[in-house]
């Protein structure tokens, strides 16, 4: 019997590489693919798949909260992230989410189907300079001065400080995130003291210039 898999991509091109790619194996079969959170809940109630490819850039919505989402509804569902995100930054965010694996789509297509097959075998997948990373941040366990202050904020934490460098204001983000702008507020507080910034115009450089570098 093939795996059944529904790829969730907001990339009208690429989902349909990964369609041909996985269908051209004799085991795998795509039974369903979304560009929204909303399409992928309905396809994958409908269709029960074994696996969900899922990017974290998605249209009306966020990759990483749909893994969420998933994981509270099915726990028994795998998930694969593939993002163009670096995954230095975002591996383990979609770990702690819920993904079996993170791989990037700058990644040969052989790699793609090893990560697939990997995390249907019941494994996880990631890179061997993200397994060497994730094997430093154990053995750093306690060392708080050799620790990325980002990885210390949580994932809406993040989110936040992802939309200040898009240029958006207290009222936007709040308005975007569907949350009160006190909310935002008590966000931004905690981001200045995670990433020890005395003021909000250093939070808004900070993530300005953490946006460009990591543009997609």
């Amino acid at each position: 019997m093939k795996k059944r898999i529904v790829v969730v991509d907001d990339h009208p091109i690429v989902r349909q590489g990964f369609v041909l790619l996985i269908n051209q194996e004799s085991d795998l079969e795509v039974v369903g693919q979304a560009e929204d959170p909303s399409a992928a809940l309905t396809i994958i109630s409908a269709t029960k798949p074994d696996l969900v490819l899922v990017d974290l850039s998605l249209k009306n919505g966020d990759g990483l909260e749909m893994i969420k989402d998933l994981s509270r509804l099915y726990p028994e569902l795998l998930m694969l992230a593939v993002s163009l995100h670096d995954e230095n930054v975002y591996a383990e965010r979609a770990l702690r989410a819920g993904a079996r694996g993170y791989i990037m789509k700058s990644e040969a297509t052989d790699s793609v189907m090893i990560a697939i097959r990997q995390v249907l075998s019941g494994g996880f997948f990631l890179s061997a300079k993200m397994n060497e990373r994730l094997l430093t941040r154990l053995t750093a366990a306690g060392k708080q001065d050799t620790i990325d202050p980002m990885a210390r904020l949580s994932d809406r934490e993040f989110e936040v400080f992802q939309l200040i460098g898009q240029g958006y204001d207290t009222r936007l983000i709040a308005e975007s995130l569907c949350l009160s702008i006190k909310t935002i507020e008590t966000y931004k507080s905690h981001l200045k003291t995670k990433l020890d910034l005395k003021n909000s115009t250093e939070l808004m450089q900070r993530a300005v210039e953490w946006s460009v570098k990591h543009r997609r």
